[in-house]
Formats: C-alpha cells, structure tokens, sequence
C-alpha cells in the first residue's frame, strides 16, 4: 500500500476548497504491455481537450468477482437479442481503466459513492481497508459519498479518508497502519448538525496543465432513512439540488467552469442492458426515477452526472433547467461495468462543450487479465481472513437465490426470515410469533457450486457474511395487528411506492399483493394471516426484525412506534445458528420455495 508521503503528493494535485493545492497534473497509471487505444483523436494542443473520465459506483467491497448473478450483467447483442455475462472483480476492474486509459493524456477518474459498505468478508471483516487499499492502487481520483460510507458512522469515514488503525479492532496487520485513501471523499450536502459545516470537503478541482475540472460530491438526502441511526447521529442531509448548485456557483467564482457533480442517487433505465441505448427513443426518454428530476433541476453550470444508488448501468443525457441536453451515468454496480466519457474541454471559455460530450459504458469482462497488484492484494488479504473465512456453517441442496431473485419474495429471503424467527422465538429470546427481513440487506445469493476449496453444497462463514454484512441485531416488538397491516402498506406507498420494498416473510405469514393497484391498496387487508388465521387489528403479535428495521429504516416508520423492544443476537449469528440446526452433509437444506406472498398482477 503506498504510503503517507506518496500519498501527500497525489492530494496536493487537487484543489479543495477555496485553496489551489497543485498546479501539477494527475499522473495517468501505467498501462500493462499491449493495452489498446480506443481510437479517440488526441486534440490536446488545439483550443479543445478531450479529457477522458472514467467512472463507476457501487462497488460495495466487491474485491473478488461476486457469485452467482450478483456478477452477471445483461448485454445486448447486435441482432436484438441478450446474453448474460460474468463481469467484475478488482482484479479486472484495474485491467479494465488502466487499458482504457492508454493514449489519453488528459483522464480522470472518480466514483458515486458506495464504494465500501455492505461488502463480502475479505474486505468487510477489515472495515473495507483492503478495499481502500485497492482503489489507492487503481489511481482512484475523487470519489463523491453514499449512503453507505455512513454504515459504521462519521468517525468511521473520517478513518477511511485520513488513515490509522481501528479504535476498537486496532491494526490488521501487525506493524502496519491504514494509511487512508489517496484520493479526497466529498460530502457537500452532509454537515454537521451543530456547526452546520460539511464533514468532509464538498468539492475538489482536478487540474493537469490549465485544463481544470470541478467536482462536486453528494449523496441522497434520504441517507438517514436507509442508515442505522447510530451512522447518522449528528448529522443532517441536504437537498441534492439546492447543494449542487450552491457549490456550482462557488466554483465559478473561483474562475472553475468545467463542473461535474457525483450524486449517489440513480434511476431506472428503460431496459437493463448494460450497452442500451437510453436515448431511444428521444434525449432523457430512457430513464426514470429519482435521478432525473433532480438532474432537471441543476443548473447548466453542471456538465455532466455521475451517478449511482439503483445499482443500474445507464448513459443518458437529460435536459438541464436551460432545455439543454447533459450527460447522466451510472455503471451498475461491484464493478461490473465502467463508464467512460468525454468531456470536451474549450480552454478558452474554461467550460466543456456539451455537443463534444460521449459516454458509453463497458463490461469489465473475466476473460481479460487479471491485474498483478489486485491479485496480490486479494490473496494478502484473503489469507488473513481464511481461518474466519473458510469455516463451514451449513449445507444447502441448490442455489438460493436472494439478491439475483427475480420475484419480489426470494427463497434466500424466506430463509432468512426463518432463521430470524427461530432465534427470537423462545420466551427468553423475544417471544417473537413471526420475523420480517428487509430486502435491501440481502446482498448476495449462495450458491450450490464450489467458490474455494470447500465441495459444492457447502456455505461458508464468508458466504454468509456476504449474503448479511451488516451484523445488525435482532430485535422483538410488540406491534398491533393494524401497525402490522400499515406497515405491508408502507412497503408499496409513500416514498416506496415508485420502488416497493417487498418485506421478507417467515413461515406461516401470508398474505396477497395486489399490483394492479396502486398505493396501500395493493395489501389485501383480509388476505393476512398468521399460521391460517386473520390478522385482527386489535391483537398485539410479537415481531423480529433487524434493528435496521425497528428503527424505521426504509421508510417504514411504523416500525418505530413498536413497543418492548428486546434486543437479541446479530442478524449473522441467527443464520449461522439456523443451518447448524437444520442442515448436514447428509441432509443439506433445500431452497425455500418463495411462495408465502402471493403477486397479483
């Protein structure tokens, strides 16, 4: 890992804040041997440069390629037709930028947030250092916040940008301290509730010989809808929009009119391919959801959006408040697809001229090589974690769909819940009678074949760390019947009604979803049951979730209102303790069938 003066030197390459820190350019990385131009013209000594920016989000610590379909993505083939294809990994993301950063003398590149959080066991059990780590070595130039960079709190990101050891799990590696990232995390729309000044920088300015660029870094101002309280205590987000476009203006004061914002917060393409053309049929047609209302209400001092959150992959360019059209990206998720756009820069105005903008988002394929340096981090860091890693916890007879499921309820889902309900359900445990599991905090699928040198059929410590990393502890709470109700309402309603959250059930809850309809009356009210009979909305039931959950996270607020909280073990703990008791060798444990929520569409 390169160390503090290395480290100083890169950073002084920026402008942050209201102080020019470089007046020397980023280095471009070095290129392995027979890496290809993409055939670009280089236009760096006329009045344009092409400046190349590469970019991507959602990484979530995703070092080694994720399993299953978490590393698929879809492409579309030239005769109409798709075709899955394994992508990600930090060995081939490396490869990948470092390739298409040959040839370009101008290249910048930068993420939307998530990069660490909600990560597999060979980053998440070091608190996502190795991931750090990782994005040191791909020359990582500016990342914006998410969401979850707040998952272990501010001190916590503080840590990951300035370095040192863990207050409580203290260094890694004997006689080594995490040096922090390279590169400067911006937090422009979080501040700090007393002093009401950002936590961290709200913008920077890449610079290589006159040519500048702002960035601009914020993150959804739901964030603390979706954190545990305890990540967000003391701090309060800000409007997207209101934020970018204060910086906007700041930055044009400081003479910058080149500006990019990174903004964790996404939208849906039209169709899932990751090479779609989301302009067809017209500019901003192919795209739907949060991002673009926002992206129609920042000022035309912004060239361009990075963006992130939904885990898409899209390049499309949506109308600025001028009617102007303006690039809007995202490149999927656990770096599985990079972006790359060009910004053409007119050094006599200082701004990008939106005609000359281009982006296109590629597949970071397994079939290239896998970078060195990335291969030796991970087997380092993969070795530390092996004797956690590489225990068995239980056996299961096929794959289990959970993140890759494609129905609203999943069997890795089911599965979950019923683990949940089994740990809270003794009278000293929480008497919990049933057990909900947000579908945001599965983030993987186990899966039957081998990943290491366990046999097939076997789930390890570290593939059950990836599916729950967050280890968020089990709660019970008295809820009436009818907060029961209100809360399967909140899953399809308010903010969740564009995105439903489909709650995971355990066994013997039932009840049926009415898609056809809209809002909270897409719950059949005499639908739920318990164990065969009616919920009655005056009845007091006992109900296991996460603290997550309980806390009124993803907008159901109800939650909160439960009452006799009793606090168990972690969500992990109740999973482990669940296959030790129902799977063996002999008798593996089969999918759940998914079949408790009933879909009428």
């Amino acid at each position: 890992m390169s160390g503090k003066p290395q480290r100083r030197r890169r950073l002084r390459q920026f402008t942050a804040g209201a102080a020019v820190l470089a007046a020397a350019g980023v280095l471009s990385a070095a290129l392995p041997a027979g890496a290809e131009s993409n055939g670009r013209a280089d236009h760096s000594h006329g009045r344009t440069v092409d400046v190349q920016l590469l970019s991507f989000n959602d990484f979530h610590g995703n070092l080694e390629p994720p399993a299953g379909s978490s590393g698929q993505v879809s492409r579309l083939k030239p005769d109409g037709t798709t075709e899955k294809v394994d992508a990600g990994g930090a060995e081939y993301l490396a490869t990948s930028l470092r390739e298409a950063r040959k040839d370009h003398r101008y290249s910048v590149t930068a993420a939307a947030g998530d990069l660490i959080g909600a990560s597999p066991l060979v980053s998440g059990l070091f608190h996502d250092e190795p991931s750090i780590e990782a994005f040191n070595k791909m020359d990582l130039d500016v990342a914006g916040v998410g969401n979850h960079e707040f998952d272990e709190g501010r001190d916590e990101l503080r840590r990951m940008q300035d370095g040192g050891c863990h207050p409580e799990d203290g260094c890694a590696e004997e006689g080594k301290t995490f040096q922090g990232s390279d590169f400067p995390y911006l937090a422009a729309n979080v501040t700090d509730e007393k002093t009401g000044r950002p936590i961290l920088k709200p913008y920077t300015v890449w610079e290589k010989n006159g040519v500048k660029v702002g960035f601009i870094g914020v993150t959804l101002e739901g964030t603390p809808d979706i954190v545990t309280e305890a990540g967000v205590k003391g701090l309060k987000f800000h409007d997207e929009i209101e934020t970018v476009n204060k910086y906007a203006r700041k930055l044009e004061r400081m003479g910058v009119r080149s500006v990019v914002a990174l903004i964790h917060e996404g939208g849906s393409p039209a169709k899932a391919e990751y090479n779609y053309d989301c302009d067809s049929p017209g500019p901003g047609d192919g795209i739907s959801g949060p991002i673009t209302d926002i992206a129609k209400g920042i000022t035309p001092k912004v060239d361009a959006l990075v963006t992130g959150h939904t885990h898409q992959a899209y390049a499309c360019t949506v109308p600025d408040p001028a009617g102007n059209p303006r690039m809007v990206t995202s490149a999927s998720s656990y770096g599985k697809v990079y972006t790359d756009t060009t910004l053409t820069y007119d050094r006599r105005t200082r701004d990008i001229v939106r005609t000359g903008v281009e982006s296109a988002n590629h597949v970071v394929s397994r079939e290239q090589p896998k970078a060195k340096d990335m291969t030796s981090l991970i087997k380092r860091w993969s070795e530390l974690a092996a004797p956690v890693a590489n225990k068995p916890i239980g056996y299961i007879s096929g794959d289990i769909p959970g993140r890759g499921a494609t129905t609203p309820e999943s069997p890795l889902g089911d599965l979950i819940a019923d683990a949940q309900l089994e740990a809270m359900a003794p009278e000293d445990k929480g008497k919990a009678q049933l057990a909900l599991m947000n579908p945001g905090g599965i983030r993987s699928d186990l899966t039957h074949a081998a990943s290491g040198n366990e046999g097939a059929g076997v789930v390890t410590y570290g593939e059950g760390f990836t599916v729950q990393p967050f280890t968020n502890m089990m709660t019970a709470v008295d809820l009436t019947g009818e907060q029961l109700i209100t809360a399967l309402q909140q899953q399809v309603s308010g903010a969740n009604e564009a995105s439903p959250k489909i709650l995971q059930v355990s066994k013997g809850f039932t009840y049926t979803l009415d898609m056809t309809k809209s809002g909270k009356d897409r719950i059949v009210r005499d639908s739920v049951r318990l164990n065969g009979e009616a919920i009655d909305p005056a009845k007091t039931y006992r109900v296991a979730m996460n603290e997550f959950l309980s806390g009124g996270g993803d907008g159901f607020a109800v939650f909160k209102d439960g009452k006799d909280k009793f606090v168990g073990a972690s969500d992990l703990d109740a999973l482990t303790a669940y296959f030790a008791e129902h799977s063996s060798a002999a008798a593996p444990l089969d999918p759940p069938k998914a079949d408790r929520i009933t879909i009428v569409k």
